[in-house]
């Protein structure tokens, strides 16, 4: 009889779920409580600084010229699947987005990378890293290095820089009564990765997840800019509900959500039914207590999956009701991809921040 030699771990498939906790963009500290901290911070001043700290924005922007403003941001997280190159194209995007959240273009990019050597497999960590130069490449941007530090659990991301012309700059901070609220991606991904975990839903459904963190938000971007859309961030870490709260803050303003309008990717309400809720959807939670009002109609389950915490989630735009139409029509058609649908409305400023029916 033949032997084979044992397999060493070289060559087992490596799982990165099994390395964390939290992952992806569950893993932010508290929204309160970075709001607090970030609060008794300095804030840099200059005029040509666009956007500071001021409104928790995606990213900071500063006009280089009359024609040209960069866009920074970074963004880095642990893993959010088990695949290495799956997790580089996923937090690659999700760095993306804080450009496209802003109508921009991403230019360059640098990696962020904590590994341990010592405790995963160095084949890991180039999967990762071209996972992540593959979506950069995706996106029309450049990988010009970066920065990797020993350490454990792994984390991945980028410092991505791009442009956008200073007059269509979009921000958190300028939705505007009657604009209509349009989500371009579902909800639901920090449920399915608690599902997936725990066996509390399929296969499909977790894949499906997967393939929408991995998608960018380009096209969404692009026809922002091109329907005139002024107010827009996208949905992470924070959830549906809190980034919401923080762009209707940020413009002075309160939202209109109409719950059986989110779109919720497939098992996604299962899994919290069945009872496997994130602690960081409780987090999220907290976070807009006070600030949030839902009516009777709204279930349990909703309510909490609007403070899912999503990875690499879809664009909040605030779109002139004249324009909301044309848009959903044109992105659907150009992104069939994405699930972009109208979830409410803006209004004036009222004593809560969120209304959820």
């Amino acid at each position: 009889m033949l032997l084979l030699p044992e397999r060493t771990p070289m060559d087992k498939k490596f799982d990165l779920l099994s390395t964390i906790e939290y992952g992806g963009c569950s893993a932010k500290l508290p929204a309160g409580l970075l709001s607090e901290v970030l609060s008794k911070l300095p804030v840099a001043t200059d005029p040509r600084l666009l956007v500071d700290v001021d409104t928790h924005d995606d990213a900071g922007v500063y006009k280089i010229n009359e024609e040209t403003a960069l866009i920074f941001t970074t963004d880095f997280f642990p893993p959010i699947c088990s695949d290495g190159y799956e997790f580089g194209e996923i937090a690659a995007a999700n760095s993306l987005s804080d450009v496209y959240a802003m109508g921009g273009t991403p230019l360059l990019a640098l990696n962020l990378m904590m590994f341990s050597q010592e405790k995963i497999p160095l084949n890991v960590f180039g999967e990762i890293r071209k996972g992540g130069h593959d979506k950069v490449s995706e996106a029309g941007a450049l990988t010009v290095g970066g920065h990797t530090i020993d350490d454990h659990p792994p984390k991945y991301g980028l410092a991505v820089v791009g442009t956008v012309h200073p007059d269509q700059l979009i921000t958190n901070a300028a939705a505007m009564p009657n604009d209509i609220l349009v989500l371009t991606k579902s909800i639901g991904t920090g449920a399915l990765v608690s599902g997936e975990k725990n066996g509390l839903c399929s296969h499909e459904d977790y894949n499906r997840a997967l393939k929408q963190m991995k998608h960018l938000n380009k096209h969404g971007a692009s026809l922002a800019v091109k329907y005139g859309v002024r107010g827009m961030t996208d949905i992470t870490g924070f959830a549906l509900a809190g980034h919401a709260m923080k762009m209707a803050e940020a413009s002075g303003k309160s939202f209109r959500i109409r719950s059986s309008q989110i779109p919720l990717l497939p098992g996604a309400y299962n899994v919290y039914e069945k009872g496997s809720i994130p602690g960081a959807t409780f987090r999220n939670l907290e976070f807009t207590d006070q600030h949030a009002h839902y009516t009777r109609g709204v279930d349990y389950n909703m309510k909490m999956l609007a403070h899912d915490a999503q990875t690499s989630g879809g664009l909040l735009m605030a779109v002139n009701p004249d324009h909301a139409g044309a848009l959903l029509e044109d992105l659907n058609r150009i992104d069939p991809e994405v699930s972009a649908v109208e979830i409410g409305e803006v209004i004036p400023e009222s004593p809560r921040r969120l209304y959820f029916e």
